[in-house]
């Protein structure tokens, strides 16, 4: 059988990054529809929304060090499968349950998948450059989710079967790319010992930099919760279109804006790229707000490119910072870890929110969760200049 070198093992990882995101993406244009069909509350979609980062929090928890021992390759071919189980339940949906059931094998899968794709891009790096392994992981994943949400908004407007064949498209991607990485040589360690849980632990001296790091993708994961949960809402209800090609579009912009920024963020250092996340993250936040408020479309096309932008530079700083400290041995977990804490505070933040938007009305809900949204990117930019000082006086007391 062929099988790919460590180029192809590389692109190959990075194609799992962006189906994982596709995975996530694909429902939220279509939330409205849902919610017309069978009479849904905002609390009700953001809760199936949510379901997925619970469902792949459990994994994380779990099996977070799976890929450790069962090599990289395994992993994502189980994740991959799930997925695309996961597509046909929601293709054959006749109710909210199947909604659930789809969400939570999503979210098994990505489990799964995620980390030890993630894994791989840094251990597959066939270039000089070590911080492209961070910055290719955010362009797949936003390029994954822009054009899930612009296919899924064409499709569900311009095509029959709205709420077919969105998931039909993702099948056949999850079958093409359960190939590409079946191709991928076997990478289980020659080591290896059965897989047994262990509770979530990091290595030593990773403490500082692994909080760092996890607020950092915190704050790209709680505002894209918000994002993919209540956005198609917030352009249907406050900026008054129904056209779902429209939101689409609309959505994939912001998505769009994560992956050309991550071009430009290959050279900026982790702790820059953190302070410069969380700044431009809490400047989108506040823009959110007045979208809200004003229920203006310009408003919410300038949120979506602000916050795109931030989530680039707070996510691949983030996920710089720890692929870089990190030790190989541990990366699998470590990384898994992180997201763990990540996608819990997304699904909390998803739930708060819809929560708030059904008891309370979207803007009032907007206005409550921007500012506990702002209060993690300050946290983030504080800790980044701090952390940045610490190792500058460190540096400077060993060349004294």
């Amino acid at each position: 059988m062929i099988r790919f070198g460590r180029r192809g093992t590389f692109w190959s990882s990075a194609v799992v990054l962006a189906l994982s995101l596709w995975a996530s993406g694909a429902p939220s244009v279509l939330y409205p529809v849902y919610a017309d069909e069978w009479g849904l509350t905002s609390v009700i979609t953001t809760s199936v929304f949510a379901t997925y980062p619970a469902a792949l929090l459990l994994v994380l928890l779990v099996f977070g060090s799976l890929s450790d021992t069962i090599g990289r390759r395994r992993a994502m071919l189980l994740g991959i499968g799930l997925i695309a189980v996961a597509a046909v339940i929601f293709a054959v949906a006749p109710n909210v349950g199947f909604l659930f059931a789809a969400r939570a094998l999503q979210g098994i899968g990505t489990g799964f998948a995620i980390g030890a794709a993630s894994a791989a891009l840094v251990e597959n790096n066939y270039t000089r450059n070590p911080r492209l392994a961070s910055t290719l992981a955010t362009i797949s994943t936003s390029t994954g989710l822009t054009l899930a949400l612009i296919v899924s908004g064409a499709l569900a407007e311009l095509a029959p079967l709205p709420l077919v064949l969105s998931f039909a498209v993702l099948l056949v991607l999850s079958v093409t790319a359960w190939v590409l990485v079946a191709l991928t040589p076997d990478d289980r360690p020659a080591a290896a010992v059965p897989f047994r849980f262990e509770a979530p632990h990091l290595a030593p001296g990773m403490t500082r930099a692994f909080i760092l790091a996890t607020i950092s993708v915190s704050v790209a994961y709680a505002v894209g919760a918000i994002f993919l949960s209540l956005g198609a809402n917030m352009a249907r209800e406050l900026a008054a279109t129904d056209n779902l090609l429209t939101i689409g579009l609309l959505l994939g912009t912001s998505s769009l804006s994560i992956g050309v920024t991550a071009l430009f963020l290959s050279r900026v250092p982790a702790h820059v790229a953190i302070i410069v996340g969380g700044s431009v993250s809490l400047l989108g936040l506040g823009v959110m707000v007045a979208s809200a408020a004003s229920g203006s479309l310009v408003l919410l096309l300038v949120w979506c490119v602000v916050g795109g932008i931030g989530y680039s530079f707070a996510f691949t700083g983030g996920l710089g910072l720890l692929n870089r400290t990190a030790p190989a041995e541990h990366r699998g977990a470590t990384l898994s870890l992180l997201y763990l804490f990540a996608y819990l505070l997304q699904a909390l933040a998803a739930v708060g929110a819809g929560a708030l938007a059904t008891n309370l009305g979207l803007r009032l809900a907007v206005d409550i969760a921007g500012p506990v949204l702002a209060a993690l990117c300050v946290v983030a930019v504080v800790l980044s200049i701090a952390d940045l000082a610490a190792q500058r006086r460190a540096a400077a007391a060993l060349a004294v």
